[in-house]
């Protein structure tokens, strides 16, 4: 049996309730992870989900900004919410399969626009999130089953922006997020399912910028948004789609959904 997973920064999920509508239109994932949902727990809304078909529903958000949100149609366990670095931030939420694989679903910070710890305290945030993201993966096995994903807010390979050479000293793609994004994933040889799909010679991305006047002509993109699986999930992979085209709808985020197929996966 397949399982498809999207995740997708939505930037505002009451503000774009309409898109997620047109997404399961073209994608119809079994499960929709969201990130940035903007809304306080008591004002999700839940009611207009569920009648788009997620009858589960996990989230862990506030007012205006972060958040993130687990949308099932399969009924889900263990749910809950963990910090990272010492501050309340939503940006994290897990559940688990009825198999026993885990989904944590990640919203790194962003990490501003100065690429420097001493003057820039939400840059120095980003790397010690990521950092402890390393730190518990390293809690972790790797005949584990687990999917990590979302929006990692950094790009890491030389063609998941629209100039490496450019882009060297921009927030998302600096050595120093790159070397931290990669001892994550060298933790416990997490497998970067969009690049096990897609040669590294060629380009690929998931956000454009809301600055350009034309995000299609200009195509001055980055690979921001991920789904890593443990190496014992490697096997399951089916497929991976990034629906580019969602950047082009109307009132859109500035983030794509990315989408992944399971295969083999026992659902009830």
């Amino acid at each position: 049996m397949s399982l498809r997973i999207t995740s997708w920064n939505i930037n505002s999920i009451r503000i774009r309730l309409p898109l997620i509508q047109k997404l399961i239109e073209q994608v119809n994932p079994d499960i929709l992870c969201l990130q940035e949902t903007k809304v306080e727990n008591q004002h999700f809304p839940g009611t207009d989900v569920q009648a788009l078909g997620y009858d589960y529903l996990y989230f862990n958000g506030q007012k205006s900004y972060h958040g993130v949100a687990i949308l099932s149609k399969i009924p889900l366990k263990s749910a809950r919410c963990d910090r990272f670095i010492d501050n309340d931030d939503k940006r994290h939420i897990t559940a688990t399969l009825p198999d026993g694989t885990a989904i944590h679903n990640f919203y790194v910070p962003a990490g501003g626009d100065i690429p420097d710890v001493t003057l820039n305290k939400k840059f120095k945030e980003k790397l010690d999130f990521v950092d402890a993201m390393t730190a518990w993966s390293n809690t972790l096995k790797s005949d584990d089953k687990v999917i990590i994903l979302g929006d990692f807010n950094i790009a890491p390979l030389e063609h998941d922006v629209w100039s490496h050479k450019q882009l060297l000293k921009v927030v998302s793609h600096t050595p120093i997020e790159v070397e931290k994004l990669n001892a994550l994933k060298d933790s416990l040889g997490w497998v970067d399912v969009m690049r096990e799909l897609v040669p590294h010679d060629q380009k690929l991305y998931s956000w454009w910028s809301y600055r350009a006047g034309d995000w299609l002509a200009s195509n001055r993109g980055r690979r921001l948004d991920h789904v890593w699986v443990t190496p014992a999930l490697k096997p399951h992979i089916e497929r991976g789609d990034i629906l580019s085209d969602a950047r082009g709808w109307e009132s859109p985020s500035d983030h794509v959904p990315v989408t992944v197929t399971f295969k083999g996966i026992n659902l009830p």
